[in-house]
């Protein structure tokens, strides 16, 4: 930096001089967005087994809302098992240029805090956008290199994201903004093996951070205090998690409060790996078409390098993954889905859907090709060239990501999208619309999830 100020510093006097009474009307949109998404996520998940394992292993009582769950926990526990439900089917939001989930882990934090101090919805909805700032903004420092590095983006900022979301919403200073922050970096974690096996690590990694963030705030309130040079200095976040100090903190600080980049966060239609999309878009495409998937001999998909190492690789285990939470992480079986359905809905991550042999014969005909003109992770594409038996080769591209800001889901879609997700995780039809309203009507009064308990 040219002046004495470290990055953590020079963030918090930007998050302290935003004008938050000028919020733009499309930020307070996407923070309903964010909200209505995740109820809807966290009642979906509210009967699976690792939602159910995560509120048994964290059973400590206080004044905070398990969505969807009866009676209230900790605002530790709170965000930790929502942040866990709201990714846990990997439907959540996600920018793209990360890529990092935003909302899975800020949404939780925030709500939390908010019950645990009586806060008015308007300190809500400051923290939540400027926590989901941050996270997006952070992944930009230095792109895909936290994940070649072995870790996942979204815990690793998400800690950071998380604590100056939650002490934006307590209105702390910047001197304990700093701490916050500081604090953080030594709460943020997660490395990314749970590919090897499908395992729920990657589930509880917004869940985690939500509550590092939440508890990181909380002492940096009381006192505690943390490094200021956490995000660039010699034993910074940057260093320990991208294996790197060089990158673009400017992507940090600039135009931070003008430029809001979280308007851009894509909400999912699809409850896979979001690279999978554009390739299960042209999977789609293929059948409404009328090809049949036992018509083709093979399926060769370009793609960006940096996907590879996630979504294609192994090729063998990717073809025929292990149980669904794996599958979520393997393009092969979404094209195969798509190409045999028409569709990929929730129900074909069930453990017993990837047996199908169908589908794991179609699977099979499935590789990549890298190309280097891929435009990952600015863009997330899709590209199918499929040879069939009578010779002729059919082809379907994507040139960006349906329900990011290139197409973006409408309202409507969002909200029916929410409903669906409510109805699926049993919530009494009669509850649907007013829980749709909660989210929308959130910032104008103090903060009540008494709705979202069961």
């Amino acid at each position: 930096m040219a002046n004495s100020r470290s990055v953590a510093e020079e963030l918090a006097q930007r998050v302290a001089g935003l004008d938050m009474r000028g919020l733009p009307q499309e930020v307070r949109d996407t923070c309903e967005r964010l909200l209505i998404d995740v109820i809807g996520l966290c009642v979906a998940a509210r009967g699976t087994d690792y939602v159910t394992a995560a509120r048994d292993g964290w059973p400590d009582a206080g004044p905070a809302t398990v969505i969807g769950q009866p009676g209230p926990r900790s605002a530790a526990a709170a965000a930790f098992i929502n942040g866990t439900a709201a990714h846990g089917e990997d439907f959540d939001d996600t920018f793209e240029g990360g890529p990092v989930h935003a909302g899975a882990v800020v949404v939780p934090a925030v709500l939390a805090a908010a019950e645990q101090d009586h806060l008015h919805g308007s300190d809500a909805l400051r923290g939540m956008a400027v926590g989901a700032e941050i996270i997006c903004r952070l992944s930009l420092v230095v792109p895909k290199a936290v994940h070649k590095a072995g870790f996942h983006p979204t815990a690793v900022f998400g800690a950071i994201g998380a604590a100056a979301g939650v002490g934006t919403a307590l209105r702390l200073d910047p001197r304990q903004l700093v701490d916050a922050i500081g604090i953080a970096g030594s709460m943020a974690s997660g490395i990314i093996e749970y590919l090897a096996e499908g395992s729920w690590t990657k589930r509880m990694h917004p869940g985690w951070a939500a509550q590092s963030g939440l508890r990181a705030a909380m002492l940096a309130r009381a006192g505690f205090n943390g490094p200021r040079t956490v995000l660039e200095g010699v034993h910074g976040l940057f260093h320990g998690f991208a294996h790197t100090r060089e990158g673009n903190y400017g992507a940090l600080l600039d135009g931070f409060g003008e430029r809001w980049l979280m308007q851009t966060l894509a909400f999912k239609p699809y409850p896979c790996g979001t690279m999978i999309h554009p390739f299960v878009d042209c999977a789609r495409r293929l059948h409404a078409r009328g090809i049949d998937a036992a018509d083709v001999v093979e399926v060769v998909c370009e793609v960006g390098e940096g996907t590879v190492h996630r979504l294609w690789e192994p090729l063998a285990q990717k073809q025929r993954p292990p149980n669904g939470y794996a599958a979520k992480f393997s393009t092969p079986y979404g094209i195969a889905v798509g190409l045999i359905k028409g569709d990929l809905g929730l129900d074909a991550f069930a453990d017993a859907a990837v047996g199908d042999a169908a589908v794991r014969a179609a699977a099979a005909k499935v590789r990549y090709e890298i190309d280097p003109a891929n435009p990952y992770p600015n863009e997330y594409t899709g590209h199918i060239r499929a040879r069939l038996r009578d010779g002729r080769v059919v082809e379907e591209r994507q040139p960006h990501l349906r329900g990011g800001a290139r197409e973006p889901l409408s309202r409507a879609e969002l909200e029916a999208k929410a409903a669906a997700n409510l109805r699926s995780g049993g919530w009494p039809e009669e509850r649907v619309e007013p829980t749709l309203a909660l989210g929308r009507g959130l910032w104008d009064g103090p903060v009540d999830l008494a709705l979202l308990r069961m």
